[in-house]
């Protein structure tokens, strides 16, 4: 009797990893580990940027194993230089959700690996489908490729526009720095645009990026060079613009938005980003640089007025 009601020692507690549940009956732990269908492909880009979509596949399997998958990245030992990858997520999958990433390529040509993973079982039909759009080449111009007769009556004759953006249906629109490009109340979306270097600025004192969804944002690009698409239906979201730290002694920046849903953003100043709470496609936006009058008083931008 003593014995059956002895404590049980420090000895005698089962440890952490004898409460860990045991295989089940029949199976070795070597059969825990599951051998998929991987398929995987190394694709070559030339020099622009990219957007890569992931396509659902009627009958996908749904058996909570997050299968199939679909991950972008850059081939061993590749140069990250030659090569940007942007997804909504930084592990580089490709959900069902936010199926989505953005390839810029700088260099002459480019490779990404794309590396699809199945259930052991799963049909290779199944497996989902990989598109592949071209946004933009490089470099691209900022000039527009497409004269508006209506764009004519929007700024001064004979003036050079200094923001170009291209817009649904219109195509290619400039303005002048402070001036508002873009039509409010138009529903027309901006699916790209492009900045001028002002007197006095080197292109790589701008820098400049578009938003393309929820935590999804395009690479910088310097001044003079086009960034988004044009003509694919593919709305910016947002933007941003920032100078280099040598402009940004001598000029001071702010930018504002109008969005389709008649949300308005700014002005903002140098580097934030300009976007609606609900994320809704910019419908119009301006930017504005000024000189600083001095190293102590730095004058704000005047030619960027509030949205109203």
């Amino acid at each position: 009797m003593a014995e059956a009601a002895r404590a049980a020692t420090p000895a005698d507690q089962p440890d952490d990893d004898d409460k860990a549940p045991p295989p089940p009956a029949g199976r070795s732990p070597d059969e825990q580990v599951t051998e998929l269908r991987v398929t995987a492909h190394l694709m070559a880009l030339d020099r622009g940027l990219f957007c890569l979509l992931r396509q659902p596949v009627a009958g996908s399997e749904k058996d909570g194993s997050g299968l199939a998958g679909v991950r972008v990245s850059l081939p061993p030992d590749y140069s990250s230089e030659a090569v940007t990858i942007s997804t909504f997520r930084n592990d580089g999958w490709l959900g069902t959700a936010d199926g989505a990433a953005l390839i810029r390529v700088d260099g002459p040509r480019g490779h990404v690996l794309i590396t699809i993973y199945q259930n052991p079982g799963s049909r290779p039909e199944s497996a989902p489908r990989i598109q592949v759009l071209r946004l933009a080449s490089e470099p691209e111009s900022v000039t527009p490729q497409k004269a508006q007769a209506h764009n004519a009556e929007q700024r001064p004759e004979g003036s050079t526009p200094q923001v170009v953006a291209h817009i649904q249906t219109l195509g290619d629109v400039g303005q002048e720095f402070g001036t508002w490009l873009g039509r409010k109340g138009s529903k027309l979306w901006i699916e790209g645009f492009g900045i001028s270097p002002p007197d006095g600025m080197e292109p790589e004192d701008i820098e400049y990026r578009a938003v393309l969804g929820k935590g999804w944002l395009s690479p910088w690009v310097t001044a003079g060079k086009f960034c988004g698409s044009r003509g694919m239906a593919l709305p910016l979201l947002g933007f941003q613009v920032r100078l280099s730290e040598k402009a940004s002694r001598s000029h001071t920046l702010s930018y504002a938005g109008r969005f389709v849903d008649g949300a308005e953003m700014g002005p903002v100043i140098d580097g934030r980003q300009c976007e609606s709470e609900n994320l809704a496609p910019l419908e119009a936006f301006t930017v504005a640089f000024e000189r600083r009058t001095s190293k102590y008083s730095p004058k704000v931008a005047t030619g960027s007025k509030r949205a109203r």
